[in-house]
């Protein structure tokens, strides 16, 4: 029997069109052009967590099948580099298919639970940086340029960028409500 590959089928695409009732945060509302300075603004309130969280309560699990402060900032880090990887396929080759991506074997693979913290804020930093700037040389024709995810899931750049902003948003509304009930 051979094992099944991975399909990276973890949809989310409904928030390009509609509020996501969870965390409120409105894809469809901010200027695209500005994500840049979205995904820096983003990265600097994980940091800002991290920093005012003690080691303890940053690696407390709020509830067993969610992931702690340190485990979510850590999968940001790597949607960060992740999102820059595939914004290059789709900025350098016509309609690119993204190599898979499985968050929880990464979690697993990257032991997300033993990170050191200070490393994950610097690089957390430095991937947000990475992007920002990678998505400030896409110029007003690429917005529409596409790529497609193993599920089928079609992304041009603009809808990509909204996409991948409640991504972040979202946890950082997870981690909020979990560091809350733990007190």
């Amino acid at each position: 029997m051979s094992e099944q590959p991975f399909v990276d089928d973890k949809d989310w695409t409904w928030v390009l069109n509609e509020l996501c009732s969870e965390c409120k945060y409105e894809v469809r509302e901010f200027d695209v052009t500005t994500v840049g300075d979205l995904i820096r603004a983003n990265a600097q309130e994980w940091i800002e967590i991290i920093a005012a969280t003690d080691a303890e309560d940053l690696r407390a699990r709020p509830q067993p099948d969610r992931w702690s402060a340190l485990e979510y900032a850590c999968h940001v880090r790597d949607v960060f580099a992740l999102y820059n990887y595939r914004l290059g396929l789709m900025l350098n080759e016509a309609g690119p298919h993204y190599p898979n991506w499985n968050q929880d074997e990464t979690a697993i693979e990257k032991d997300y639970a033993s990170s050191n913290a200070v490393e994950v804020a610097v690089e957390l930093k430095a991937h947000a940086e990475a992007l920002a700037r990678h998505f400030g040389i896409v110029r007003d024709e690429d917005w529409e340029r596409t790529g497609y995810r193993s599920d089928g899931a079609v992304f041009t750049i603009e809808s990509f960028a909204r996409y991948l902003m409640h991504d972040p948003a979202h946890h950082l509304h997870d981690v909020r409500q979990g560091l809350k009930s733990l007190q």
